[in-house]
This record gives C-alpha cells, structure tokens and sequence, in this order.
C-alpha cells in the first residue's frame, strides 16, 4: 500500500495508517434524499486501511457494481489514544482536517441491505476513501463552522457546513470511543451533506474547504 498521511505543505505526517471509522446519516437532508429512518444514535461502519488512497491520484472505479456515487465527508486525523474520553479531549486529539470521499456502490449497497447483509463489499473495497492532504488543526479557526463543496464537471453537486451536523466532531469522537478505542493515524470520517450522486469516467472533479483550500481530481 502506497498511501501515506501528508500535511497540505507537502510534508508526511509521523502517524501510522490506521482504521477509517465512517458516520453515516449525520446531515438531515442527505438522510431524507435517501428516503431513511432518523438514526437515534450515531450510525457507524468502517473502511480498512487499504481503502485509503491519495486524491491527487485518478479515481478508479471497482469494477464488482455499476453505480459508484460520491459521498463528500469532513475526514479528522487522530494524533492521541481515545478510549472512553471526553468531547474535549477528543478535540485536542485532533491533529488535522481533510477533505475525503466515501466512495459506494449503491447498486451493491441496497442489493446488500435488502437481503439483511453487511455493507463492506459496497463500502470498504480498496481504494473506497480518496483523501486530501490535511490541513494542520491550528490552521482552521472555526470546526464547528467549516463550508466544503464539491464540484463535478464545473455543477455544484455538494454543499455542506459543519453546523448542519446531527452530532458535532467532539460527540460524534466521543461517542466512538466507547465503542471503538481510536489510535493515532485513525481516521473518522463525519457523514455527507445532500447530493451524492453517481461518477462517470473522466469525470472531474474540485473539492473545496472554507472557500481557502482546494484539491483536485479525475476519474479514470
């Protein structure tokens, strides 16, 4: 696995890879797009480590479904151990902010959930979470108040804030960490805002953070 954490200056982070723990239905427009029940608490689900990949690098798209949709996330690098802890300790854990994209076969994903089955193979196949460079936590002024969009082909597809949250990074961090203790080099990804849509080749690709940082890509 070639994938390695790097800040936006272009310098690796000296944490390990590690787990990606994802929330799903954290944005109330995305859950009613989708025509889902409100969860009552956080919904949880994993990727591997070898479903990290460099955005930077083309898009491919699995070859076991035939609808690939985007799912733009607020993605948290942990730097500390998280084991039953506090939202405040959970926000000082916090050693940068990225932009990802839970990638999802959603043809694979409904046929999966209509027999009563796990997700992984629709969710956690390898290169299933494209990431940007982080952006060191001291560089973002407000994590409660963060913009991202994404944009597909010059159309704005996605637009979100961090206020719009069921549950903010500290609580969703927290929360987490009774289940699933965190380790440095884990990331969590925050759930996805409405308008998730489906990736066609060649497909390209501007995802924005706070209207300062931006990342490109394509999809082979």
């Amino acid at each position: 696995m070639n994938y390695q954490h790097y800040y936006i200056n272009g310098n690796p982070v000296p944490l390990p890879i590690g787990k990606v723990v994802c929330v799903g239905r954290n944005y109330i427009e995305h859950i009613h797009e989708l025509n889902q029940p409100v969860p009552e608490q956080p919904l949880l689900f994993m990727k591997p480590s070898t479903a990290l990949v460099a955005l930077t690098q083309p898009l491919q798209l699995p070859r076991h479904g035939q609808c690939c949709h985007h799912e733009l996330e607020i993605a948290v690098l942990i730097e500390s151990i998280l084991h039953q802890s506090t939202p405040e300790q959970c926000q000082h854990s916090i050693i940068g902010y990225a932009l990802a994209l839970d990638l999802t076969l959603r043809d694979v994903q409904d046929r999966l959930k209509a027999k009563g089955h796990p997700w992984e193979l629709a969710k956690s196949f390898d290169k299933a979470c494209p990431i940007s460079p982080f952006i060191p936590a001291g560089q973002i002024s407000d994590p409660s108040l963060m913009e991202f969009k994404l944009t597909v082909n010059g159309r704005l597809r996605q637009h979100g804030n961090t206020q719009q949250m069921m549950t903010t990074i500290p609580l969703l961090l927290a929360y987490i960490s009774n289940y699933f203790t965190l380790l440095p080099g884990d990331i969590v990804l925050t759930g996805t805002p409405a308008g998730v849509g489906e990736l066609q080749s060649h497909d390209n690709l501007l995802l924005e953070l706070d209207n300062r940082y931006q990342f490109s890509t394509t999809v082979s």
